[in-house]
């Protein structure tokens, strides 16, 4: 009997510090800066804008590369890393997506092909490490 009472303290106890050293805030993001309108000139920007389209061009089923037409809005915000958030609206272009030669490319205007959608892009980064992830794109069609 005393042995079983034993193994249930041992237990009680194993569960107390479990339940105890569980930090509900551990998994939780810290906010270092608040989310902030930027100039979608920054070169960090730049290269976020740059990546995500590179993962949305690989994303998508169409024979075309698309390309920004305009930039609507940059946000940043600060946590553990650096959080853009970019609106953006692209649109399909000339150039078909096998062809290596992106440079010459115009946007399909006044045809069958013309296409234009909004995005917007959040790309988690760390621009010093070459770091971009794409954690969020949200795309409808205009």
């Amino acid at each position: 009997m005393t042995r079983l009472w034993g193994s249930c303290m041992l237990l009680l106890t194993l569960l107390v510090a479990l339940v105890a050293s569980t930090d509900p805030d551990k998994n939780k993001i810290k906010l270092l800066r608040e989310l902030k309108v930027i100039d979608a000139s920054n070169a960090n920007v730049k290269q976020c804008l740059w990546f995500a389209m590179q993962e949305y061009n690989k994303e998508i089923e169409d024979k075309y590369i698309f390309q920004v037409v305009k930039i609507v809005r940059v946000q940043l915000q600060v946590t553990d890393h650096l959080e853009y958030f970019i609106d953006v609206e692209i649109a399909r272009s000339s150039c078909r997506k096998l062809s290596n030669n992106s440079e010459n490319c115009v946007i399909q205007e006044n045809s069958k092909l013309e296409k234009k959608v909004m995005c917007r892009f959040l790309v988690g980064a760390l621009p010093w490490n070459g770091d971009f992830t794409v954690m969020k794109m949200q795309c409808t069609d205009t």
